[in-house]
């Protein structure tokens, strides 16, 4: 049975109905395993909302870390809060949510991670686009905060740029992309009217609950504010990371695809397949997306047993969604469909950056081009692998499609690293001849810029060594900490070009000292791989010293525009 505790505490024999006068206006379920230092943050930000008349669900997946002690803690200092254990660990988010909906009171109900927060006004927007139509849900912004930096996004924000009422989600199948369940605030009626409760037993279940409340709501509006603080640890320990960050786990790819044919199990059923095209296209344009950026960094074992998994379903999707993915993204599902892992490699390094493949193969028949050394055999392929829209020869040189690959990384004398790269032109927009190329890179605000010479190695194709001295680097005054990446750039008839530099995928990290320049204390930086898409040098320079200690955070609290302009002057006349 489940345990319930705190000053209401009940079982879910006696829930009582969620219009009685004592009843909360809106229960927050905020679902937690193993996580007893954030949870009190969660259960915070949720107590501090303007709208006080609530409900908090601690809903315990049976922790084994201090989660216990801390909830009850929790719940004997405010009325509000209701501790809920349950009996064994279900491995998921499912069990803990559905528990607390058999015991939650109010009318209104919300979603919460241990992980994560509510803004101060979620529960008071949401509860007053309720109270001003008869809606199904309400749902608004959500706020992806970065722990390694705190660089703070909008989640899908051309979805939630506006306030809208919609009649069913096939006025925007677009929101299909949109998928969080903790996004939304649920009338309970609804809920339980079409008894829509999470699929237990199986990750990726926010999907599948979504889909089914956008295909069965008849009303639902959406609000521009925020809503939703969600928390994003993208280097965090494989054992630590959240789930879609274990893409590495083929049990993760199994589920993913599980839910994808449970979802369309749902949309033939529930008579909504005229949105199959716009669900397969969030599928490949998110789902897949999510896994193409890691395949260069998988080995040959793992990219075959992920093709079992992935291409029977690829098979299944709508031709429409894949015509309107961009060329490149369309190449690597077609050669992963061909299982061709090799090239499957080669095309997904720098997606989204508009890198070049190494090779291209002209049609003199039809006058198309394709991607790799040789014309596909198949119409299929010949659709999927043609990049003649690109106009590789024709575009304007800022925006040519080059590739630039690091072939061997080195330590030099002091604190440089000597570099072999070799770039790619597939459609031969660099004259014949040698090459000036410069290499740039720019930790704070002053750019080192270090020139070299690319040598032709046959027709499209160019290397050069450079000796990048990351020691003659000019650092701010108050010191540098932060993660930067070499760029390479080329002139070509009065036009620049730049673009990213692909690393080697693995090679040990080398650290070097700087010692002090014009800055206030040496750092240390540090050459490694990124160790994930695009697959570009990693350069990180941190403070070091006592001055980093106790110099350089006085800066940063005495530091306002006008003394960020005197030293931004000092700098510079001491350099």
């Amino acid at each position: 049975m489940n345990t319930v505790t705190g000053p209401a505490a009940r079982t879910p024999t006696s829930t009582p109905p969620p219009d009685r006068p004592d009843a909360p206006d809106v229960t927050v379920t905020v679902i937690v395993y193993n996580d007893a230092g954030r949870l009190p943050r969660a259960v915070a930000s949720v107590l501090r909302q303007t709208h006080a008349n609530i409900e908090v669900v601690i809903s315990d997946d049976h922790s084994t870390d201090a989660t216990e002690d801390v909830a009850r803690e929790l719940a004997a200092h405010d009325p509000r809060v209701v501790y809920l254990r349950l009996p064994e660990n279900s491995g998921g988010c499912s069990a803990p949510r559905n528990r607390a909906l058999e015991i939650a009171r109010a009318p209104y109900l919300m979603f919460l991670d241990s992980d994560d927060e509510l803004p101060e006004r979620a529960v008071e927007i949401l509860l007053a686009a309720h109270r001003e139509r008869d809606l199904d849900f309400a749902m608004g912004a959500v706020h992806r905060i970065r722990v390694d930096g705190g660089r703070r996004t909008t989640w899908m924000p051309h979805l939630v740029a506006e306030r809208r009422t919609l009649d069913g989600i096939e006025a925007d199948p677009r929101l299909l992309f949109e998928h969080l369940s903790t996004s939304k605030m649920y009338a309970r009626r609804f809920l339980d009217r079409h008894g829509l409760r999470f699929p237990e037993g199986i990750h990726y279940e926010d999907q599948l609950f979504s889909a089914r409340a956008y295909c069965l709501a008849q009303t639902f509006t959406v609000v521009p504010e925020p809503v939703y603080r969600w928390y994003i640890a993208p280097y965090a320990a494989s054992g630590a990371a959240s789930i879609s960050n274990q893409r590495h786990k083929l049990t993760n790819v199994r589920d993913r695809v599980r839910v994808q044919r449970l979802i369309d199990a749902f949309l033939s059923e529930s008579g909504h397949e005229a949105l199959r095209e716009d669900k397969d296209f969030k599928f490949l344009k998110h789902d897949f997306r999510m896994y193409a950026g890691d395949l260069p960094y998988r080995d040959d074992a793992w990219l075959a047993s992920f093709a079992d998994i992935v291409v029977p379903y690829l098979d299944t999707l709508a031709e429409g969604a894949y015509a309107r993915l961009p060329r490149a993204e369309r190449v690597v599902l077609q050669l992963l469909r061909e299982g061709r892992l090799s090239d499957v490699r080669t095309a997904a390094r720098g997606l989204g950056h508009a890198v070049a493949p190494r090779r291209v193969t002209p049609d003199e028949e039809n006058g198309r081009l394709y991607w790799g050394g040789e014309i596909p055999a198949t119409a299929e392929a010949r659709r999927e692998l043609d990049l003649s829209e690109l106009e590789l020869d024709t575009r304007p040189f800022f925006t040519a499609l080059l590739r630039h690959e690091i072939t061997d990384v080195a330590r030099g004398p002091g604190a440089s690293i000597d570099l072999t790269v070799r770039t790619y032109d597939p459609a031969l927009r660099l004259p014949v001849g040698p090459q000036r190329a410069v290499l740039h890179v720019s930790p704070g605000r002053r750019r080192l810029a270090v020139p070299f010479r690319l040598s032709p190695l046959g027709p499209g194709l160019f290397e050069g060594r450079v000796r990048l001295d990351l020691g003659a680097a000019r650092l701010p005054l108050q010191g540098f900490e932060g993660v930067r990446h070499p760029v390479l750039r080329l002139r070509h008839e009065g036009h620049t070009h730049t673009g990213i530099l692909l690393a080697p995928l693995a090679f040990p990290p080398l650290t070097a000292r700087i010692p002090y320049r014009a800055g206030t204390t040496p750092h240390r930086v540090t050459v490694a791989p990124e160790g994930h898409n695009p697959g570009r040098l990693h350069l990180t320079w941190h403070p070091t010293g006592p001055t980093a200690t106790l110099i350089r955070p006085a800066l940063h609290r005495l530091s306002t525009p006008r003394t960020r302009r005197a030293a931004h002057l000092a700098a510079n006349i001491l350099h």
